[in-house]
């Protein structure tokens, strides 16, 4: 990556409810980096509580933050519903 960027992303769970535990947070992180491995970026940090979580994400700037934003936060979405949801 000859040009890159880094950027310090919080996602916190609606109304701070404490929602994650360790093994959702392990998932998190594992779902994190195949998003970013499929845009070209690397996830540099990923730490969690129960009521958010923290990246650090180096990426080419080939393609706009809040795209990247919504990758991210869409897809970890959708998989930890359809694992983590009980029915």
């Amino acid at each position: 990556m000859a040009s890159a960027t880094h950027i310090h992303l919080a996602f916190m769970t609606k109304y701070r409810k404490n929602v994650f535990d360790d093994v959702m947070l392990r998932r998190c992180e594992d779902i994190m980096i195949e998003v970013c491995d499929s845009f070209e970026a690397e996830l540099r940090e990923f730490n969690g509580e129960h009521d958010h979580i923290h990246l650090l994400v180096h990426y080419p700037p080939k393609v706009a933050i809040s795209k990247r934003v919504n990758s991210l936060k869409g897809v970890s979405s959708h998989y930890l519903r359809k694992e983590f949801t009980v029915r």
